[in-house]
């Protein structure tokens, strides 16, 4: 049985600054000024697609995933966090065109494992199942979240800080997801949208 490690310990952080007051107008265009940012991680995560490939092999014989492999992964995933964060209204300021963490008001990082399970690269899409049914549903409450969200920068110009805790939630536990299946880690993800 895969246990799943609690969300307090678990190696992969993903948060967002709480912004005191956000853009009533930027809500109309962040999506579309967004664009060059998702263009560019396309490509990177073609690039990161076939560095989990080769990784897979990697692991299985010598129980590692290359450091400056690892490294950039887990960059492309912090610019993909960073653009998330804006895009989904969580912050205002315009994503640098940098993975250099401490750019940008979102913290995201996994661990660097010493060694992982050369077995479980073979079943962690299988293990990882659950979590993804589970996500399609948050996914959906972060949909309504979001129109929430939208409609209260509108005209508050704050976005409630549960529905952004909520958000921010989502997003983590989906990026711990995503670290598993993408081989970056052997812990099985909490199903928690806790730090």
């Amino acid at each position: 049985m895969v246990e799943a490690a609690p969300a307090q310990s678990y190696p992969v952080t993903f948060d967002v600054e709480y912004p005191e007051e956000l853009s009533r107008g930027l809500i109309f265009v962040k999506w579309l000024l967004a664009i060059p940012h998702l263009i560019v991680l396309y490509g990177l995560s073609v690039a990161a697609s076939m560095i989990t490939f080769v990784a897979f092999f990697i692991i299985l014989f010598t129980k590692r995933y290359p450091r400056e492999l690892f490294g950039f992964v887990v960059n492309i995933n912090r610019w993909s966090a960073n653009v998330y964060a804006y895009a989904f209204l969580m912050r205002d300021e315009y994503p640098p065109f940098s993975w250099d963490a401490g750019l940008y008001p979102v913290t995201y990082d996994v661990e660097y494992p010493e060694e992982l399970s050369r077995w479980l690269i073979f079943v962690k899409w299988l293990l990882a199942i659950p979590h993804i049914i589970v996500i399609a549903f948050l996914f959906i409450g972060a949909f309504i979240a979001l129109t929430i969200a939208w409609f209260a920068i509108l005209f508050t110009g704050r976005c409630p800080e549960p529905v952004f805790n909520f958000l921010v939630g989502v997003f983590r536990w989906q990026f711990r997801v995503n670290a598993y299946t993408n081989l970056l880690r052997d812990e099985y993800p909490p199903f928690s949208l806790e730090p």
